[in-house]
């Protein structure tokens, strides 16, 4: 059978699908109830506020706390468990940390800030992989409904990643922010580094308006580097919420459910397999280019 006929009989049969499954499930019409941006609403599971500061334990806490401790199992049970004809697992947690070790920190900064900043660098690529990739395990985090379990009411399961959440990547960018430019200073002297700013060779007013281009893209920087992870991660999970099921539900249209599950499939795969790990590579390069940028001999 050829390639087209293949398509033609795989659309038919979808088609074919999505009106058995109206006729059997009628439209409801629109779900006017159905509110999907609560998905990402952070309630307080253990109130907790110190002054103005809100320390209230949500899932966002939970999930930050699973990456933490997946980060710091994965590298001490591989680290305890070294052999000399390494096993799969053992393979693959090497091959990232050649990654992290030759390709990200070491092509990216000198030996001397290489060896010094590898472990922070390397702790920040692990550190995003896992809580991206933990972020598609559905758990049971949606407080807002619930399902009765031998007489216990247990919130349903939904998939969330603490990198969805804006301040996560903003915090980890001010860290990156603060440690390249500190590097910078101890490098260079407050007046030298600022003056590397400016293109050696550029003299005269000339460099007045460059320098200022360069002050502003530093804090442009904060921007790019959080809302570049946040957004990637929270397109995906929006990506997955609706057609997985949300738009389903949103239009009380089952019969939608045959085209749109399909995709919600492979967008799922796409996310874990591409953006979960491309996101933690490229921020933990950026933080090594900023990192050798800073305290390169030349701009």
């Amino acid at each position: 059978m050829k390639t087209r006929s293949k398509v033609f009989l795989a659309v038919g049969g979808l088609i074919a699908l999505a009106v058995i499954v109206n006729l059997l499930v009628p439209s409801e019409g629109k779900n006017e109830e159905f509110q999907p941006q609560n998905e990402f609403k952070l309630d307080p599971w253990i109130s907790l506020k110190l002054g103005p500061l809100d320390m209230s334990i949500n899932k966002a806490v939970l999930y930050l706390v699973l990456a933490c401790a997946l980060t710091s199992a994965a590298m001490l049970y591989i680290a305890n468990r070294m052999q000399a004809r390494p096993n799969r697992v053992q393979t693959a947690v090497e091959a990232a940390y050649d990654l992290a070790r030759n390709q990200i920190s070491g092509s990216n900064m000198d030996d001397r800030m290489s060896l010094k900043w590898f472990p922070f660098v390397g702790t920040l690529f692990f550190f995003i992989l896992f809580s991206n990739l933990i972020g598609y395990v559905p758990l049971p985090t949606n407080s807002e409904h619930t399902f009765s379990l031998f007489g216990l009411e247990i919130p349903s399961f939904a998939i969330y990643a603490a990198t969805a959440n804006l301040s996560v990547p903003l915090v980890l960018t001010l860290m990156v922010w603060f440690a390249y430019h500190y590097e910078g200073v101890k490098k260079h002297g407050f007046v030298g580094y600022l003056k590397s700013w400016v293109p050696a060779g550029v003299k005269g007013p000339a460099a007045v308006p460059i320098f200022a281009i360069e002050a502003i893209s530093q804090f442009v920087r904060i921007i790019s580097l959080s809302v570049r992870l946040f957004a990637n991660i929270l397109a995906g999970h929006l990506l997955i919420l609706f057609m997985g099921g949300g738009l389903v539900v949103l239009l009380g249209l089952a019969a939608l459910g045959v085209f749109t599950l399909p995709l919600a499939i492979a967008f799922f795969m796409f996310e874990i397999v591409l953006i979960a790990g491309l996101q933690a590579f490229i921020f933990a390069t950026l933080t090594s280019i900023y990192l050798g940028a800073a305290t390169a001999e030349g701009h």
